[in-house]
């Protein structure tokens, strides 16, 4: 079988066509219609297409969406409709969409672009369902993602076919998720936890569980959410687990909860080890969701009270590196280096200079200097220091100080601006302009 997500989907599909695949407040969706509204959404496409902007609120139209771009061999680029409308342009055009599916109250951020509309138009049984799968290539772009970016303006990361397939393998080999199992749906889509949430849960035939904007508003009305439809799987930042460390008990029905995006303290998770297999992740979107885990039960924190980011996934090598290339003596700082099948295609646009950290081996394999420094330690495990540039980590959110730097710029009546980064007392980075 060819390697693609659209693939293990149809495999999906094949196998547990009435097992549940969408699950809302209002409404479940097996996997059998998901499948046929991904069909009715690609059936209203033109026959060429390549890539598809989607602004939509988070619902089982949202993936369907997805998955009916990769079905027709496009890319999509995802963007929160909370987005400020320059941002959302800015990455439109940049990823020259042919298209953005949206909803009508989102259609007047849009203008200037071609919108599909994903009310009624699409999700009613006018239109003709597509049979058609043009192009299952596992090199084929499948999403651009954009993150910070040191020019002023933000890069879109263009990750592969490939790559998901293999993040969607190693959460499975880590995880043994399955029929039965329910993944929280809580990251926004421009995140690499949304990545995971959707296809390590889908692809692995588990259920997606999505909560209202209403659910998400605090800590215990998310919980109730997670109770009643028996969420067995969190993604989050590490300040949600934190959240969660600080009730009296979490629902019994989570087995797993994982910490990404940014480095987790010991504080954060002390109260959940007991009623929950914790793991703290890390990776870059140019390397595709997670490059390592750690498992917390039965780890230690280290001295400054955060924990290991652990040892690579399957099917990834990590090593530690000088700025010449040569690995460092373990124990010794250097740059953290990923190899393997989540190294993605890189930055899409005149990135020449970015694009320079993702360096090809004379094997023809690609390694992605990440910028970030760490260690080894005596277990083998790696050790997360910090940043070797200005870019920071506020909220989980990668942050160039420049870009910040730069917005200010275009404001009106700003002649001169200075943006720097700190560090407060509890380790955590803050900018003050």
């Amino acid at each position: 079988m060819i390697d693609t997500i659209y693939t293990l989907f149809e495999n999906v599909v094949k196998n547990h066509r009435q097992e549940k695949a969408i699950i809302e407040n209002s409404r479940t969706m097996t996997f059998g219609e998901l499948s046929d509204l991904v069909d009715i959404i690609a059936g209203s496409f033109p026959k060429e297409v390549s890539s598809i902007g989607i602004v939509m609120s988070h619902r089982a139209e949202m993936i369907a969406s997805m998955l009916a771009a990769l079905k027709c061999g496009a890319r999509y680029v995802p963007a929160e409709p909370s987005f400020p409308t320059g941002r959302i342009h800015y990455m439109m055009e940049e990823a020259k969409v042919d298209f953005i599916l949206t909803e009508r109250e989102y259609a007047d951020k849009l203008d200037g672009f071609e919108i599909r509309l994903t009310d009624c138009e699409i999700c009613g049984l006018e239109t003709p369902a597509s049979q058609r799968t043009d192009v299952q290539n596992p090199e084929s772009p499948a999403y651009v993602l954009y993150t910070s970016g040191t020019t002023g303006k933000p890069k879109g990361v263009c990750v592969s076919n490939r790559n998901v397939c293999h993040y969607v393998r190693a959460f499975e080999y880590e995880f043994h998720p399955t029929v039965g199992d329910v993944m929280l749906q809580y990251s926004v889509c421009s995140f690499d936890i949304f990545v995971e949430e959707v296809y390590a849960s889908l692809l692995n035939g588990a259920a997606l569980a999505i909560p209202d904007i209403e659910d998400k508003g605090d800590i215990r009305s998310l919980m109730n959410f997670v109770e009643k439809h028996h969420v067995t799987m969190l993604s989050g930042f590490p300040y949600l687990l934190a959240e969660l460390n600080h009730l009296p008990q979490i629902p019994s029905s989570l087995r797993l909860l994982i910490s990404g995006g940014d480095v987790l303290r010991g504080a954060y998770v002390d109260n959940l080890l007991e009623q929950a297999e914790v793991y703290n992740t890390y990776g870059p979107s140019e390397t595709t969701v997670c490059a390592s885990y750690y498992h917390c039960n039965g780890g230690a924190v280290l001295a400054d009270g955060t924990y290991p980011i652990g040892h690579p996934v399957r099917g990834c090598e990590i090593h530690i590196l000088d700025q010449d290339g040569n690995e460092v003596p373990h124990g010794e700082t250097g740059e953290v280096c990923i190899f393997g099948g989540g190294v993605s295609l890189g930055y899409i646009g005149d990135r020449e200079e970015e694009n320079k950290a993702f360096v090809c081996l004379p094997d023809g394999n690609v390694i992605y200097r990440s910028g970030d420094l760490g260690y080894l330690l005596p277990d083998g495990n790696i050790a997360f220091l910090h940043r070797k540039d200005t870019q920071i980590m506020i909220y989980g959110k990668r942050v160039e100080v420049m870009e910040v730097e730069s917005t200010l710029y275009q404001c009106k009546g700003v002649e001169q601006a200075v943006v720097r980064a700190f560090t407060d007392d509890d380790g955590l980075s803050y900018m003050i302009a």
